[in-house]
């Protein structure tokens, strides 16, 4: 067994421990409101990400003519996200994953890739893919220290019945629009239709100062080297090799087909 896999009990119960406090201190030291929806204009390069999302949306339907299988399973790639998405109707198309670039899907889709690695403090970027009737049950993100934004790339025609409920509060998501929230509030998702739903997630880090700011560089840094980063980031790129030789012996087979 691995130094990491061992670990992870320890870390699991520490973590449980001095999260809230953690949190506590980010939130007495934030440069936001501490609301679980915050406004979008408190960031400009969401407006200037909403102006220029044709492009994305368009890299996205680009992508999307290969099907689906260009999107894992989140529990396939994050083991540890197995509660919150039971079934493979979750998937996710990774570019930017806790500070580590999946080179490959970046440039699969260019310009998206380069927008969201300007984002300052970016943590993490990917479309999340819901496939009809998927649901995410009620759950809280692990640090005030992140922020999630969605930008709408594919939206159910039957919008009203395609929603994410966070604390109080039901939103629905709009074509080429922003949603920014902080999932350490419960939240949900249900996609209630017949149709596919994606977005484009980003989680970047929140603004703080002094000793919020300080503690919150501490946190992030330790879950990006934490076993349950690095397992996903291995995962990731066994399920690329695993797809390109699946592709291979397809177009090898089709190949000799008469």
């Amino acid at each position: 067994m691995s130094d990491a896999v061992a670990g992870r009990p320890f870390i699991i119960r520490v973590g449980k421990k001095v999260r809230p406090l953690l949190n506590t201190l980010i939130a007495h030291n934030s440069l936001v409101p501490d609301t679980p929806v915050l406004d979008t204009s408190l960031f400009p390069w969401i407006s200037n990400m909403e102006q220029r999302a044709f492009r994305i949306i368009e890299e996205f339907r680009i992508l999307m003519t290969q099907g689906v299988s260009s999107f894992p399973a989140l529990r396939d790639i994050s083991p540890d996200h197995t509660r919150i998405a039971p079934d493979t109707r979750w998937k996710s198309f990774f570019l930017y994953g806790y500070g580590n670039c999946v080179l490959e899907n970046c440039r699969r889709m260019p310009c998206t890739a380069r927008f969201a690695a300007a984002i300052p403090g970016l943590n993490s970027a990917f479309v999340s893919f819901l496939e009809p009737g998927a649901r995410i049950p009620l759950h809280n993100g692990v640090t005030k220290g992140l922020l999630t934004c969605h930008l709408g790339l594919q939206v159910p025609q039957d919008y009203r019945n395609c929603w994410i409920r966070i604390d109080d509060q039901t939103l629905c998501w709009q074509d080429g629009k922003c949603i920014l929230f902080d999932d350490t509030y419960p939240h949900e998702v249900q996609n209630n239709t017949s149709d596919h739903r994606a977005v484009l997630l980003i989680q970047f880090e929140r603004p703080t100062y002094g000793v919020g700011r300080l503690v919150q560089g501490m946190f992030l840094k330790a879950v990006r080297r934490s076993a349950f980063v690095q397992e996903a980031k291995n995962n990731l790129a066994h399920w690329h090799a695993l797809h390109h030789e699946m592709a291979r012996t397809e177009r090898q087979t089709s190949g000799l087909t008469v």
